[in-house]
């Protein structure tokens, strides 16, 4: 049985940082694990995602500069440190798995539950 699992999200003020961690287990994923975001109110959006060797990254442009998605496959967990948080950024962070198209949420058929950032100002 597939599994993700994030952890890492909590309250923080603007300008702090926070390191998420998706962490899988049941099969080992080969194409794109990708972070994406819900706000309240608002559509999912893409965050980041990494290609299974580390190569390839790609980010939303809101947060380019500001947060970097990394692998470590011998623990299958990958990871989105998040810096200079902005209240924007407040949102449900959730990790995808073996996504074919790296910013399309539809190309994605694992999903976690998501965890909560908060962002005050």
């Amino acid at each position: 049985q597939v599994q993700l699992v994030e952890s890492g999200g909590g309250l923080v003020q603007a300008g702090d940082s926070l390191r998420l961690s998706c962490a899988a287990s049941g099969r080992t994923f080969r194409t794109y694990t990708g972070w994406f975001r819900q706000a309240p109110g608002k559509e999912r959006e893409f965050v980041a995602a990494i290609f299974w060797s580390g190569g390839n990254t790609y980010y939303a442009n809101s947060v380019k500069g500001r947060f970097t998605i990394s692998r470590d496959n011998a623990k299958n967990t990958v990871y989105l440190q998040m810096n200079s948080l902005k209240p924007e950024d407040t949102a449900l962070y959730s990790c995808a798995a073996e996504g074919s198209v790296p910013g399309s949420s539809w190309s994605y058929p694992y999903w976690g539950k998501g965890t909560q950032v908060t962002v005050s100002s």
